[in-house]
């Protein structure tokens, strides 16, 4: 301010005339009240059969505290009241007053029939959003914490490397009624902390940006069409088309990445049946990205940076499998000859397992007592370990038969409270592989049972301690405040 009371100051010794100064005064006082740019937000809900969900998720969306700029609902192969439910939230909302007025418009769109399901109604969907910069992509099951849209609109702005942002998503276990849905979802819970812990750490690179509750560029998105060149984004003929979207995105150039902040919960699997189809449709479709060579029109790329957590998980999962069935025959065989002796060192791994289970409850952000229950008392962690596994026999033994089942078809029914009883063969084939095991070892001489279970014993511990000091190395490894 000048000697004269003037807001603009010129330099020493300059003359300003007192009208211009109050000019300039008014132009920069116009210039700053002038609006910056608001980066404009799609939001795309596929709905199959979500008369349950639907208006909860449409709920939390409109309590964002940035709302998106356009919601579209694309109800596909509906057969429930899921497009009369969606319709009483369309039209225009507006929330707030002034400058802190925002709106959003909701669509509702039926388009009936659809033979690509999830991927059509995305596909469609991404037509309606394609000249905005996000594409907000929400499942019609998943509610997310208020500031959700906020934190990933805020991260993907900051970085114009970034293709796309996952929220951090987790399970709702309020509401259970039964034993098995609150083993199962505990179970699931786990299982998503530990992933989303694992990507926090790896410098927050995500290598599937779950359709659940993820952003994406739309550029990176006009890139991947036209590096694959595709009329679309996502590819029809993937069962996991989040991960095969992923992948093309990373492979335009951009980066995928897991919010550090922002939060959604998904919809769980309260059945085994459900879980199972849920599961074996996920990890088939992965594998068929893993492996080399083609099926159908999606090439495997099994050398591609994001899938290396895909390819230790499926090492990981065999390596736990062959250690619990070999224990199993190890132990029957050695009370049969009763040489079993019980050695005190053998709880250090369970040890290792139950205090790396309570670190991921602990690494939770909402974390109950049914999570550090499930975490403590190690059983309920070792029989969904189990059922795990059974998911993943089932995948590759898919994957290896070339059978062409429709698993998107397969989850729905189950689900809905069919499925039959599919999800059991791998207990079958146990039971029968042990037996049969068990059964030749019986008909060996003495002196070649013994060397069995001495060979046997070895390997076993081997394995172990190496498995127990990886779990050791994981259990020191700081988690630098991130909250799963």
């Amino acid at each position: 301010m000048n000697d004269d009371g003037i807001g603009y100051a010129a330099p020493e010794g300059t003359y300003v005339d007192p009208v211009m100064g109050e000019y300039a005064d008014t132009f920069m006082a116009g210039i700053e009240a002038l609006p910056t740019y608001r980066s404009t937000v799609g939001c795309v809900i596929p709905a199959y059969n979500e008369e349950d969900a639907i208006a909860d998720v449409l709920d939390s969306l409109l309590a964002q505290t940035r709302l998106p700029d356009a919601i579209h609902v694309i109800v596909n192969n509906t057969t429930d009241a899921t497009v009369e439910i969606a319709s009483h939230y369309a039209g225009l909302h507006v929330r707030g007053h002034g400058s802190d007025e925002q709106m959003t418009e909701i669509f509702v769109h039926d388009i009936g029939e659809n033979p690509d399901k999830k991927v059509g109604a995305l596909n469609y969907g991404y037509t309606l959003v394609e000249g905005m910069d996000y594409l907000l992509g929400v499942d019609g099951d998943t509610t997310a914490d208020p500031h959700a849209v906020e934190y990933l609109v805020r991260e993907i702005q900051d970085d114009e490397r970034i293709g796309g942002i996952s929220a951090i998503y987790s399970i709702d276990d309020s509401g259970l009624d039964t034993l098995m849905g609150k083993f199962l979802i505990a179970g699931q819970r786990a299982q998503f902390a530990a992933f989303n812990i694992q990507n926090l750490l790896r410098g927050r690179n995500m290598a599937v940006l779950g359709g659940q509750y993820s952003i994406f560029s739309t550029t990176a998105l006009r890139a991947v069409v036209k590096q694959t060149h595709q009329r679309y984004p996502w590819v029809r003929d993937s069962e996991i088309e989040d991960s095969l979207l992923s992948l093309e995105i990373k492979s335009a150039g951009y980066l995928t990445k897991i919010s550090a902040h922002a939060r959604a919960n998904v919809g769980g699997m309260t059945t085994l049946q459900s879980l199972d189809a849920q599961q074996v449709k996920w990890n088939t479709g992965a594998i068929d990205l893993m492996w080399p060579g083609q099926r159908g029109d999606t090439k495997g790329q099994p050398l591609h940076p994001n899938l290396r957590l895909r390819w230790f998980e499926n090492i990981s999962m065999a390596t736990n499998g062959f250690t619990r069935l070999v224990f199993l025959f190890l132990l029957i065989t050695s009370l049969m000859l009763h040489a079993f002796v019980f050695v005190i060192l053998w709880i250090v791994p369970t040890i290792m397992a139950t205090l790396l289970n309570l670190r991921t409850a602990h690494a939770m952000q909402n974390a109950n007592r049914r999570d550090y229950l499930f975490a403590l008392l190690f059983i309920p962690a070792e029989l969904y370990m189990w059922v795990r596994l059974g998911h993943f026999a089932r995948s590759w033994t898919k994957f290896a038969s070339s059978s062409q089942t429709d698993n998107w078809a397969l989850q729905a029914k189950a689900e809905s409270g069919g499925g039959g009883h599919a999800h059991l063969i791998p207990l079958a084939i146990v039971g029968i592989v042990l037996a049969g095991a068990v059964a030749i070892w019986a008909q060996l001489p003495t002196v070649l049972q013994s060397d069995v279970l001495l060979g046997g014993w070895t390997v076993l511990g081997v394995i172990t301690v190496l498995q127990t000091v990886w779990m050791a190395i994981k259990l020191l490894k700081r988690h630098k405040g991130f909250k799963a």
